[in-house]
């Protein structure tokens, strides 16, 4: 009978050792990536939320109004972005998510503040982001009741009264939330996932170079191989996009075929993106692990749990650098907000220059490769 023997063990795991010594791409992965996105989600996730983009009508515009708007700026949860000057403007600016809380000052405030009776001022926030608005409302109520405590009428009646509204998801669904941001990172996954296998599959089957014996040229076998997966993604977006509307029950307020126009190119960016990485890497594993790579910086830097305004500046440029954060911000607008190629047609050429970029780099990646 054969005993345990400890040289045999270590010469295997020596072995062993050198096989991943030799595949750097999958010692990067398992090593690399989870310390970056530990550094990345600890330093950019905060929970609690600042510096909401706001828009500001004052129509009142005397010294009153401008010190309770200070007041809103001063508590860093609200920043002041833009002002306009009527009430289209001020919902066309949520609409588009260029705000998230707008703020209205009625003309006569100053007048009922000096005639000792209850101002009223209106804030509309963007129910599209729950956690924003909860904050938002809170917030708001609080300085409204703080300012109030500094001009106590006589029949102590609150001077200043808060009246806001949620917009675009009034009860606050947790579904409204999070499905149409879940669609896109579902999508997003798929895709990556499927086209990252594509050309692997090829080098550990060992046909690879059987299909560059035929006259197939290498952009009609990497076009040929994508455009299955481009159809499939887009049915599993097709279905999640049914799943949402009738069996979760959240209300589509603009046009599909507009959404549809801003998910072509964000599955187009990640089947180039797994393009490339499947001529970086020689197995399947490998090529996994580098898809899944993207998928928690894409996740958590997006805005799709955690607010971008929050974030640190640094870090809200790096997660526009994501296709996810402006297809997340495209569907929770055409659905929820009901937005349309007027609102959004910057993300629109945002994601079609992200997807043309990433093919052609791929492409060139890998006509390298065959060369």
């Amino acid at each position: 009978m054969n005993h345990f023997s400890l040289q045999r063990t270590l010469s295997v795991a020596r072995k062993e050792a050198l096989h991943i010594l030799r595949d750097p791409a999958t010692l990067f992965f398992a090593l690399f990536i989870p310390v970056l996105e530990l550094f990345m989600l600890g330093y950019a996730i905060d929970t609690n939320v600042r510096n909401v983009r706001t828009v500001i009508l004052d129509q009142c515009r005397t010294q009153e109004s401008r010190r309770l708007l200070r007041a809103f700026e001063n508590s860093q949860d609200f920043k002041i972005v833009a002002q306009v000057w009527s009430d289209e403007e001020l919902s066309r600016t949520i609409v588009a998510g260029k705000a998230r809380v707008g703020i209205k000052i009625p003309e006569n405030y100053s007048r009922q503040l000096e005639a000792k009776q209850t101002a009223k001022v209106l804030v509309l926030v963007d129910g599209s982001e729950s956690s924003i608005a909860a904050q938002a409302l809170n917030v708001s109520n609080a300085i409204a009741l703080r300012e109030s405590l500094l001009r106590v009428l006589g029949d102590r009646s609150l001077a200043i009264e808060n009246m806001p509204r949620i917009l675009f998801n009034p009860d606050t669904r947790s579904a409204n939330f999070f499905i149409p941001g879940l669609m896109v990172v579902m999508c997003q996954m798929m895709a990556i996932m499927l086209s990252a296998n594509a050309i692997v599959r090829e080098k550990e089957n060992g046909t690879l170079e059987q299909l560059f014996m035929t006259p197939v040229k290498a952009g009609e076998l990497t076009f040929g191989k994508l455009i299955p997966y481009l159809a499939l993604t887009l049915f599993e977006f097709s279905a999640i996009l049914t799943f949402m509307r009738f069996i979760f029950q959240v209300q589509i307020n603009g046009y599909v075929t507009t959404l549809f126009m801003f998910t072509l190119p964000f599955v187009f960016t990640f089947l180039g993106l797994g393009l490339m990485i499947s001529t970086l890497v020689a197995t399947r594993e490998a090529a996994g692990q580098a898809a899944m790579g993207t998928m928690m910086p894409s996740i958590f830097l997006s805005g799709y749990v955690f607010p971008l305004d929050s974030m640190p500046i640094f870090f809200q440029y790096v997660g526009y650098l994501f296709p996810t954060t402006w297809l997340i911000d495209a569907a929770r607008g055409v659905i929820l907000r009901g937005a349309g190629w007027r609102e959004l047609w910057v993300h629109s050429l945002v994601l079609w220059s992200m997807g043309v970029v990433a093919f052609t780099l791929a492409m060139m990646k890998f006509r390298k490769r065959l060369s």
